[in-house]
């Protein structure tokens, strides 16, 4: 059976549950059924996939446009958020293995809640398009909700576009929340640099935990829809996908090192690392920007990005990023639907990235999977979200 064909099917029950069960409407928290038939296809897809030898590769539950990843670290439960209005929850039997899949949900409904994240206390985070919430004991079946940054607090009204409108977000170790927000421009219009620069819009904002303190903690960022704190030396990294008129070939993505609060990372007087936009060529850039650790593929779409500290993988790998290729949308030949893997020198700047998992784009152009999101789990696994195939992988290392 042509991929193509597998997830039409697979898609067409999604929108038979829905439709069946009120799956978007609240009430009850919902079972999210695991269909054999579908998930057989699915495994039969990642087949396909080529890792470094030693590595596999599983599907570990089927989750409609499963997102960002969040992996309590009190239970070890994964949390999955969407760009539509469920985030759903991933009950492990506890051998590696999915036995149900429930939505989570909110008193007054979940809008876009892309961004999933936790505290070390098992506080969950759930970052919605211009909202924040949390919640203690999310496990429980009464978790406590609180809306700590309100409607309109988290970007400006008038500024809620789907378009580049994805938050994640991170905990950080000085304990406070960070959340990307994204500018919903390809470039954004001159007159408008100045009221989004103190607004915080193409920003990395942070929080204290109950939503108070909001600081601009990051400028001059097109859309990061990834990040994470380096264990060691505690420093911000985060993904920024850039300009899309530039050609095929460039501009690059990016992979940045935050190291203080305050840096600028040139967008949009840059549409990825060294490329000038030509909207702001004839103008002066600020002062002191900081450009890449790591030129990403052009139009790749790299996304979700997180620290491995598992101690089950080779040695080469700990303390590295992985990161998620989406995968392109505007160029003739279509590049990415991988996972990428980037090695670290002792001074804690980027030694190199590789290739670690490809397989979801055919040799002429075509998607079996886009990767979204990954995310280590406590037995040092590694699981991938695919918004595509709506599933979520579980990668591991077996040994040579």
């Amino acid at each position: 059976m042509h991929p193509s064909f597998k997830r039409t099917i697979f898609a067409a029950s999604v929108l038979a549950f829905m439709a069946s069960s009120g799956a978007w409407a609240q009430g009850a928290p919902r079972t999210f059924p695991q269909d054999p038939a579908t998930a057989a296809s699915i495994q039969q897809n990642l087949k396909d996939i080529e890792m470094p030898p030693g590595f596999k590769i599983e599907l570990y539950a089927m989750v409609p446009g499963a997102r960002a990843i969040a992996v309590d670290p009190t239970t070890g439960t994964a949390y999955i958020g969407t760009r539509k209005n469920a985030v759903w929850v991933l009950h492990d039997d506890g051998n590696g293995k999915v036995n149900q899949v429930t939505e989570f949900s909110a008193a007054t409904g979940f809008k876009d809640p892309n961004g999933v994240c936790f505290a070390a206390d098992g506080t969950l985070f759930v970052a919605e398009l211009n909202r924040i919430l949390s919640f203690s004991n999310p496990g429980s079946a009464t978790p406590t909700e609180k809306d700590v940054v309100p409607q309109s607090q988290l970007i400006p009204v008038g500024d809620e576009a789907y378009n580049h409108g994805a938050r994640m977000c991170r905990v950080g170790p000085d304990n406070k929340l960070y959340v990307t927000v994204g500018e919903h421009y390809n470039v954004l219009p001159p007159e408008k640099y100045e009221a989004y620069y103190k607004a915080g819009m193409g920003a990395i904002v942070r929080y204290n935990l109950d939503g108070s303190g909001r600081e601009i903690y990051a400028h001059g960022i097109r859309n990061s829809v990834g990040l994470d704190f380096n264990p060691k030396d505690k420093t911000l990294w985060f993904t920024d996908n850039q300009t899309d008129t530039l050609g095929d070939d460039r501009p690059p993505g990016e992979l940045n090192r935050a190291v203080k609060a305050g840096e600028d990372f040139g967008y949009p007087f840059y549409g990825g690392a060294h490329d000038r936009t030509v909207e702001y060529q004839d103008k002066t850039p600020p002062a002191g920007l900081v450009f890449p650790q790591v030129n990403l593929p052009p139009h790749a779409a790299d996304l979700g990005m997180s620290f491995y500290e598992g101690n089950s993988f080779p040695k080469k790998y700990a303390g590295g990023i992985f990161d998620a290729e989406h995968g392109s949308w505007v160029r003739k030949h279509p590049l990415g639907a991988r996972i990428m893997f980037t090695r670290l020198k002792p001074d804690g700047t980027a030694a190199g990235t590789e290739v670690f998992a490809s397989g979801w784009l055919t040799a002429d152009g075509q998607y079996k999977g886009r990767p979204v999101d990954v995310e280590p789990m406590k037995d040092g696994s590694l699981l991938v979200s695919d918004d595509f195939a709506s599933a979520v992988y579980r990668i591991s290392y077996v040994g040579k």
